[in-house]
């Protein structure tokens, strides 16, 4: 009898261990969404009336907020660097896009840095670490930083390359040859999306990390046509008036709605972080984003600073808005932070986990933020008054945000603009010579900073320059 009970317990043992238990601990997925040159004011969240962008306003109103975010450059290859190794500039050495001589060689007082156009091998990224800790990982769109996401720790590579912009979003895509369209008018952008529904599709097991950065809204500008009508019929709001650029901002939306919609049918968007931004300012011969000054490629706020929104379902609590500063490089420690990983040792991260700021409702202490462009960046639009001249974007120099203040030094003449952004968001007002002791307070600190990070400082005089005083 005593072994027949000892039977019936070992079958009742059996039985409980076969029970699945549900994984309360599973690791989240991972949603980075990083649009290419979307300004500040360019989505409803942020409060344009131009542009249509509902589901990223649904997805945003059922999270947090932040409204004075910033990419960690003005231009979209060295913010994507900041944002990928988590660290400032001079660590990577991505300066700009391409060269560092931009401009006419007789307006450059100085000889620019010599740019790095690729992320070091030796710098950890943001998938590598989630692919060595079991992340299933997937790049869609736009990379920029090497010639091919799949060495640089993802499994699934659509479209991405060195490749700045698509050169055509209709077929043939003059930069993106990897991709076939189904059809002779086929948008990119769609077509993009269509393939990242097929890899979540082909997620079963173990959580993912998908990079959506699609190539739009940069140039060129393509419209979708069929919302040309809307916009073209559309009133102006706040500087913004592009019906073309319109459509494109809307697409994307579109675009994201059905990545979101396709999350929600299977089940994985309740235990999805997802994290939304843009690589920089607005291009400010298409959009505006008044009240801020100029926008992609200049170190004024509308160059820098962006839309931003972090969703976690059940753990976000919808609604809410924070003024904190922060920045894309805060975005690597805040993901490994979600995913539960340490970060190795041997790593050094510029930024600071935003978690606790998401779900706790805590705050960060005050940091500085800065920014190094060593390079010329030349103007854009014809007889722009926005930048420091109209000749440039960008002349070599620094910037750091502290509480309420900026300070810009420019390296040729060491020129210094002080603004309280509190006070004058637009940056108008330089109150450099008004507000000495607060000027010099903030360049301590970035001269103290640019030692920490070995920041090269151009000084070489350009022997062609012309324009001397």
């Amino acid at each position: 009898m005593k072994y027949y009970n000892l039977i019936i317990l070992l079958v009742l043992l059996l039985n409980i261990s076969c029970v699945p238990v549900k994984n309360d601990t599973a690791k989240p997925n991972i949603l980075l969404i990083n649009i290419d040159d979307m300004g500040w004011r360019d989505v409803g969240f942020m409060g344009s009336e131009y542009y249509e962008t509902p589901n990223i306003d649904a997805l945003a109103a059922n999270g947090m907020i932040f409204t004075q975010a910033y990419a960690g450059a003005a231009n979209c290859a060295p913010s994507r660097a900041c944002l990928m190794s988590g660290q400032w500039t001079p660590r990577h050495e991505i300066y700009t896009v391409s060269n560092s001589d931009r401009g006419k060689s007789k307006d450059r007082k100085l000889i620019p840095v010599t740019n790095n156009e690729y992320m070091p091998d030796d710098n950890l990224l943001i998938p590598e670490i989630l692919k060595q800790h079991g992340y299933t990982t997937c790049h869609a769109g736009k990379w920029h930083l090497t010639d091919d996401p799949l060495l640089r720790g993802f499994d699934v590579n659509i479209g991405g390359s060195h490749a700045g912009n698509p050169g055509s979003y209709y077929p043939p895509y003059k930069s993106v040859p990897s991709l076939t369209p189904p059809s002779d008018d086929y948008y990119l952008t769609n077509l993009i999306v269509d393939k990242t529904l097929d890899f979540l599709s082909s997620v079963q097991n173990g959580p993912f990390f998908l990079y959506y950065s699609p190539y739009a809204v940069h140039t060129p500008i393509q419209p979708v046509k069929e919302l040309m009508e809307k916009y073209e019929n559309k009133n102006e709001w706040n500087g913004q008036n592009n019906a073309e650029y319109a459509t494109m901002v809307e697409n994307v939306d579109a675009q994201i709605g059905r990545i979101i919609s396709l999350l929600k049918e299977q089940g994985k968007l309740e235990n999805t972080f997802v994290l939304f931004t843009s690589d920089n300012g607005g291009h400010y011969g298409i959009t505006k984003q008044w009240p801020l000054r100029s926008g992609k490629g200049a170190y004024y706020e509308g160059g820098i600073r962006e839309p931003m929104f972090a969703f976690w379902e059940g753990k976000i609590p919808k609604g809410e808005k924070s003024g904190i500063p922060v920045t894309n490089l805060d975005f690597y420690p805040t993901i490994l932070e979600v995913a539960g990983i340490q970060k190795p040792e041997d790593k050094v991260l510029d930024g600071k986990s935003l978690l606790l700021v998401l779900t706790d409702n805590q705050t960060l202490e005050e940091r500085p933020l800065f920014w190094h462009f060593p390079i010329y960046l030349q103007a854009y639009v014809k007889n722009d008054t926005t930048t420091q001249d109209p000749l440039f974007r960008t002349r070599p120099g620094s910037a750091v945000r502290l509480g309420d203040w900026k300070l810009i030094q420019y390296f040729e003449n060491n020129d210094l603009e002080l603004y309280n952004l509190k006070d004058d968001i637009s940056e108008k007002n330089n109150l450099a010579e008004l507000k000495p002791d607060k000027a010099n307070e903030l360049l301590e600190i970035l001269e103290n900073w640019r030692i920490e990070t070995n920041a090269p400082v151009p000084k070489t005089l350009n022997p062609e320059y012309q324009n001397k005083p």
